[in-house]
């Protein structure tokens, strides 16, 4: 029971499809202002759903100011009235990333994001908004509808893959290559782009690179 209203609960089982095997990977780069990048170019933005953030936390400071049992309650409806936003908007980019790599048999390749509030830096005024972050939600909705359609998901490390250059005969890895937010551009070999891509295409070159190890054969018995 919540705010007045019984809901019942009920689980379905579904039979998973029978796993492709993916001619290559759709590397997807996640992040804060650009909610999913993937190494296809496509590019989800956050924008707006960091704009709704920043009005859902100024109505939370005027009614923690209140100190009054009714701005508690609000509060409550509030954070989940925000939860349901945030996942409705992570349930619609999963559609779209899952869709594309099924029509093209392809797997899906996630960054493996352990200790990322540790490893990204943002601005004092961001650092609240950073920490209630859903950066796992959507890699695990990603997960989950991949695996009703048969496609493949892989996590692959995250260090330095905005900072690499995914040109294969190059691999320079370098801070400068990433003067700002938004630019890529190799010190060595001048291959620019936008960050976010590059990290997507990175982390697409590691799945594939993982995937091979993984399904290597076992070595014979001696």
């Amino acid at each position: 029971m919540r705010d007045g209203m019984w809901f019942l609960i009920g689980t379905l089982e579904i039979p998973e499809p029978e796993q492709i095997e993916p001619a290559d990977w759709i590397g997807v780069d996640r992040g804060v202002v650009n909610l999913a990048t993937t190494s296809d170019g496509d590019n989800h933005q956050g924008r707006r759903l960091c704009r709704y953030r920043r009005w859902q936390a100024r109505k939370r400071a005027e009614l923690q100011a209140r100190k009054s049992r009714s701005a508690k309650q609000l509060l409550r409806k509030r954070a989940r009235r925000e939860a349901r936003h945030a996942a409705h908007v992570n349930h619609k980019i999963a559609k779209k990333v899952v869709a594309v790599a099924a029509r093209t048999e392809r797997g899906i390749a996630l960054e493996e994001l352990g200790g990322i509030r540790d490893r990204v830096t943002v601005p004092r005024d961001q650092r609240a908004r950073l920490s209630h972050w859903p950066f796992h939600q959507l890699g695990e909705f990603i997960a989950y509808k991949a695996r009703l359609k048969g496609v493949p998901v892989i996590k692959v490390d995250a260090h330095y893959t905005s900072q690499r250059c995914p040109v294969p005969w190059c691999g320079h890895l370098e801070r400068a290559n990433r003067p700002d937010r938004d630019t890529f551009c190799c010190r060595r070999c001048g291959f620019a782009g936008p960050a976010d891509v590059v990290a997507g295409i990175n982390v697409r070159n590691r799945a594939r690179s993982a995937w091979v190890f993984v399904n290597m054969p076992d070595p014979a018995p001696t």
